[in-house]
């Protein structure tokens, strides 16, 4: 089963376990995506569905695997005899989703609700972080260098008083006899 999907500005067609790279999603890696925006669900030998009404129902589940950036992108310009010439770079935050489930129905895969379950009642959750203690100072721990005073600004060196310059004489040149 494959289907496209538009996000980002982007269409891809994608199928189970596709690991795509799509424009800045909110979401920690290892989350669950959901896609919501279906152009066309189709399977090999069967006609491919684009009714929208049944696609109004059908998402796509995606997990994110990691928020990174795409590759650096120089942009120029330049106006000839004109002396103007601009050069910046760019690099696009992305996200890199791995598909999940393709679910014409929109229900969630199996996988994904196992994960968002609640914990039962009686039980603890495992994220509870426990405070921490005040950090006691060592003993031979030396002082922290914003402690130390900042060094006194030197005075300049005094001028040089400049040496005379006795005025030199042309010579003037002898004439001839």
């Amino acid at each position: 089963m494959f289907a496209v999907i538009k996000t980002g500005g982007k269409q891809y067609k994608v199928a189970k376990d596709d690991v795509i790279a799509v424009e800045r999603l909110p979401g920690d890696p290892g989350s669950m995506v959901e896609l919501k925006d279906i152009l066309m669900i189709g399977q090999s030998g069967k006609a491919t569905n684009v009714d929208s009404s049944s696609l109004g129902k059908a998402a796509v589940f995606a997990e994110v695997v990691e928020q990174t950036r795409g590759d650096k992108i120089i942009v120029f310009k330049k106006q000839r005899r004109k002396g103007y010439r601009r050069k910046a770079g760019h690099r696009q935050n992305q996200t890199v989703l791995r598909i999940v489930d393709i679910s014409s129905s929109g229900k969630k895969p199996a996988a994904a609700a196992k994960k968002e379950a609640k914990p039962k009642a009686g039980t603890k959750p495992k994220t509870a972080v426990k405070p921490k203690a005040a950090a006691k100072p060592k003993k031979d721990a030396k002082p922290k260098t914003a402690d130390k005073p900042k060094a006194a600004a030197k005075p300049k060196a005094a001028a040089k008083p400049k040496k005379d310059t006795k005025a030199k004489v042309k010579k003037t040149a002898k004439p001839k006899e």
